[in-house]
């Protein structure tokens, strides 16, 4: 039997049922949106497709944040054209598999993620858990900063004041905009990574190049240090699935009011995600390719040195591009990170989460998104910051401190007590597993040749 909440503990109230006049979809789930919205269009599968995104996508191209969109680009800058483009589309089944256990195992217990954690794993798991998240979330926050501010920088603000309108601009959307607004915003601001695509066509890539990079056999060398392959290896599967799409995943399918119901709609929603993610991933790739060996002292670099070398292939237009694309994905990264931190600190505490509801009436849950943005864009202020690398190295530490997590959603997906007929089948369990020894074996090997 699939696990019930109980209306008696405050903490397992879910923030998906706030009060009965709250809205008027309650108790219908996102599968019933969409029939109303069926019945209220003349055009009944276009708005029925755009009814199907929503966290899928968001925490998809939310994983392309700025950080990455940058690590991709040093992957680019310092190997060219190379295995780590199929790389990309080899490792997307990966976002996909776990974003869709966080989405089903929410969608059928109508509970976080967290709260389950500490139900079956006990509190240290939990608190290593949301520790672990609310450090990373820190680390990805302040990259996601530094691309914010590349753009506007490059137009003649001074970095004090490119930061302060970052700030604003991450804030506002919370506070000017209900739960379907900013879930719309979101998604208007992930198509906008489309300008990634353009400045790789500016670039001319060579077609033949791409070609071999997908139909030869890699050679990939081991050798230590910064920038070796190992470092942009494990950078690169860290990419494709960070513990805030997780979380996120986990609390806005929540928040959507998703039920068993759902679930198709929230897979769709997570394929077409999954799908985006790659193609845009591979576009930044593509980008810092046509600078390889054009930037000095690649491993101190940050974003400016990209885009400045960008200007000199491209034109001044392909680098503006692609500062906008860097502002663009820190933006939407921003809000969703700083979103997984506050709810999942905030249900650890028992406090009320939900976006439903404004700043007065869940004030210490907007505080924790507000102080987190706060820090990170204090923080992005200090001189000297290698922020190309930290991009990096970013994904790296976060990827392995994710790892207990991503044994922790196999285990309770597997679980017939609390999925009931929804636990994971045998092949799935496989595949999950599959995934931890994949980061486990990436963290080792990195570890190792950094050690040697």
């Amino acid at each position: 039997m699939v696990m019930e909440a109980n209306p008696s503990n405050p903490d397992s109230r879910s923030p998906a049922h706030p009060d009965p006049d709250e809205d008027s979809t309650r108790g219908v789930g996102a599968a019933g949106v969409i029939e109303r919205t069926r019945a209220r269009t003349h055009r009944p599968k276009a708005w029925a497709f755009l009814a199907l995104l929503g966290p899928g996508v968001i925490a998809s191209i939310s994983g392309n944040d700025s950080g990455g969109m940058m690590s991709y680009a040093m992957t680019g800058a310092t190997f060219g054209i190379s295995f780590f483009l199929p790389l990309l589309f080899l490792l997307a089944p990966i976002g996909y598999t776990m974003q869709e256990m966080s989405m089903r195992l929410s969608a059928v217990t109508h509970r976080e993620y967290r709260e389950l954690v500490l139900r079956r794993f006990g509190r240290f798991w939990s608190g290593f858990s949301v520790s672990a998240l609310a450090g990373g979330n820190l680390l990805y926050l302040i990259t996601e900063f530094a691309g914010m501010t590349t753009g506007l920088t490059l137009i003649g603000l001074p970095l004090w004041l490119a930061d302060a309108v970052s700030l604003v601009f991450v804030c506002l959307i919370t506070l000017l905009m209900g739960y379907r607004q900013k879930e719309r915003f979101s998604l208007v601001i992930s198509a906008l990574n489309i300008v990634f695509i353009v400045v790789a066509f500016l670039t001319h890539p060579d077609a033949s190049s791409i070609a071999a990079a997908f139909s030869t056999w890699p050679r990939i060398s081991w050798n230590a240090g910064g920038n070796g392959m190992p470092v942009f290896i494990m950078a690169t599967v860290g990419n494709c699935m960070a513990p805030f799409m997780l979380f996120f995943q986990s609390s806005a399918s929540i928040d959507r009011r998703m039920t068993e119901s759902d679930l198709r709609s929230g897979r769709a929603d997570i394929s077409i995600g999954a799908v985006l993610q790659p193609v845009f991933g591979a576009a930044a790739m593509l980008c810092g390719a046509a600078v390889c060996g054009k930037i000095a002292h690649l491993s101190s670099a940050g974003p400016a040195d990209l885009v400045s070398a960008l200007i000199r292939v491209t034109g001044r237009w392909g680098g503006a591009l692609f500062a906008i694309g860097l502002f663009n994905a820190g933006w939407l990264s921003a809000i969703t990170i700083s979103l997984s931190t506050a709810y999942t600190v905030s249900g650890a505490f028992g406090w009320r989460r939900s976006l439903r509801r404004t700043v007065s009436e869940e004030p210490r849950f907007y505080a924790l998104y507000y102080v987190s943005l706060l820090i990170a864009a204090l923080i992005i202020l200090i001189p000297g910051l290698p922020l190309g690398m930290l991009s990096v190295f970013t994904q790296i530490i976060v990827s392995m401190l994710f790892i207990p997590d991503l044994a922790f959603l196999v285990v309770l997906t597997s679980d017939r007590k609390i999925m009931g007929d929804h636990s994971n089948p045998v092949w799935k369990q496989a595949m999950g597993w599959g995934i931890v020894v994949v980061f486990a074996i990436a963290s080792v090997v990195t570890i190792g040749a950094g050690v040697w």
